[in-house]
């Protein structure tokens, strides 16, 4: 639930009376460094190659990783009440700047896709707590639909933890959004998420 915390090898010169001078062309090496270059370039302007580093580090934000034919898939396999709203996450990921494989991740976790605890009213995807504002249903936000939950927890994740405090990655994350105090098995959480993403990315849908 969700708190709103080696030897150096030296070569002898043999000199010859008659030695043998090659020349290399240097303007075929020249067009392949070119090349390179601009390949290189190219490359990490992709937008797949600008993920790398935070798929890497499990950072939750950047583009979809997965989409949103996969997302409905999911929630369909696990029977989620959910099911069918799958572009509704993709596309508020791709508002908030929040990979929407993490926001099924952490759904998953938190109430099997809406399918077990106070979730199944709250229609929150990542049971959190109630503050001033919100509806109150036994201590955890409610919500009108589960698009309202989903863009709730996409806000959340992006003012409060990347924004205010600079928590970006999964490891970081969670220790302050489940915390152990409450009761929860922070690095047995920590894993499943990342299992998840990573199956998910895989194209697989059963985690």
């Amino acid at each position: 639930m969700a708190k709103v915390h080696n030897h150096r090898t030296h070569r002898r010169s043999i000199s010859h009376r008659h030695s043998t001078h090659v020349s290399f062309p240097l303007a075929p090496l020249a067009i392949a460094l070119i090349f390179l270059t601009l390949a290189a370039a190219w490359w990490m302007n992709y937008s797949p190659a600008k993920n790398l580093f935070a798929i890497g580090s499990y950072s939750v934000m950047g583009q979809p990783t997965i989409k949103a034919d996969l997302i409905n898939q999911v929630l369909a396999y696990y029977h989620s009440p959910a099911q069918g709203k799958g572009q509704s996450l993709y596309n508020l990921g791709i508002k908030y700047g929040v990979d929407p494989v993490y926001a099924l991740a952490f759904f998953m976790h938190e109430s099997s896709f809406g399918t077990t605890g106070v979730a199944r009213a709250t229609r929150s995807l990542g049971n959190i707590r109630v503050t001033p504002g919100y509806r109150n249903f036994q201590g955890y936000r409610l919500y009108s639909t589960w698009e309202v939950g989903f863009e709730d927890w996409y806000r959340l994740i992006t003012n409060l933890y990347v924004d205010q405090w600079n928590l970006t990655t999964v490891d970081q994350i969670i220790p302050v959004y489940a915390p152990s105090s409450d009761n929860n098995d922070v690095d047995a959480y920590i894993q499943a998420v990342k299992s998840a993403v990573d199956t998910w990315r895989g194209g697989t849908v059963a985690v």
